[in-house]
């Protein structure tokens, strides 16, 4: 059998193929996909699925914000801030039962998403 013909076998070559601006774009991704089945576990009822789904995304927010060059500049600090504000809008979300707390969340990590996308060569369009 084929070492590289299982789904996970390619994830793991391709993030350990990626450009440093590829795997923050996978980042994103991975923050949105989880926040997208929060958003639909919360409407559900599912406490359990929320929380689990919300603590994977906010894992990839902290590994986002442990990750920035703050010598780099205004920009680190600008998605610092964006980070932090994202971070805390999850927790309003949770302690309030409010999906659309989480829409605003999906919607300002989809807007940095397609930028990193654009910086990294990646696409726009790829799949989130």
């Amino acid at each position: 059998m084929n070492p590289y013909a299982t789904p996970q076998a390619y994830r793991q070559n391709s993030v350990l193929t990626a450009s440093p601006g590829q795997l923050v774009v996978m980042l994103y991704d991975g923050a949105i996909r989880f926040l997208r089945q929060a958003e639909i576990a919360m409407e559900e009822g599912s406490v359990a699925q929320t929380n689990d789904r919300m603590q994977r995304a906010e894992a990839i927010l902290e590994e986002l914000i442990s990750t920035l060059n703050m010598d780099a500049g205004e920009i680190s600090q600008r998605l610092q801030s964006i980070y932090i504000f994202c971070r805390s809008e999850l927790i309003a979300s949770r302690i309030h039962r409010d999906p659309k707390k989480i829409q605003q969340v999906i919607g300002l990590l989809t807007n940095l998403r397609e930028a990193w996308a654009e910086i990294a060569g990646a696409g726009a369009g790829a799949g989130v």
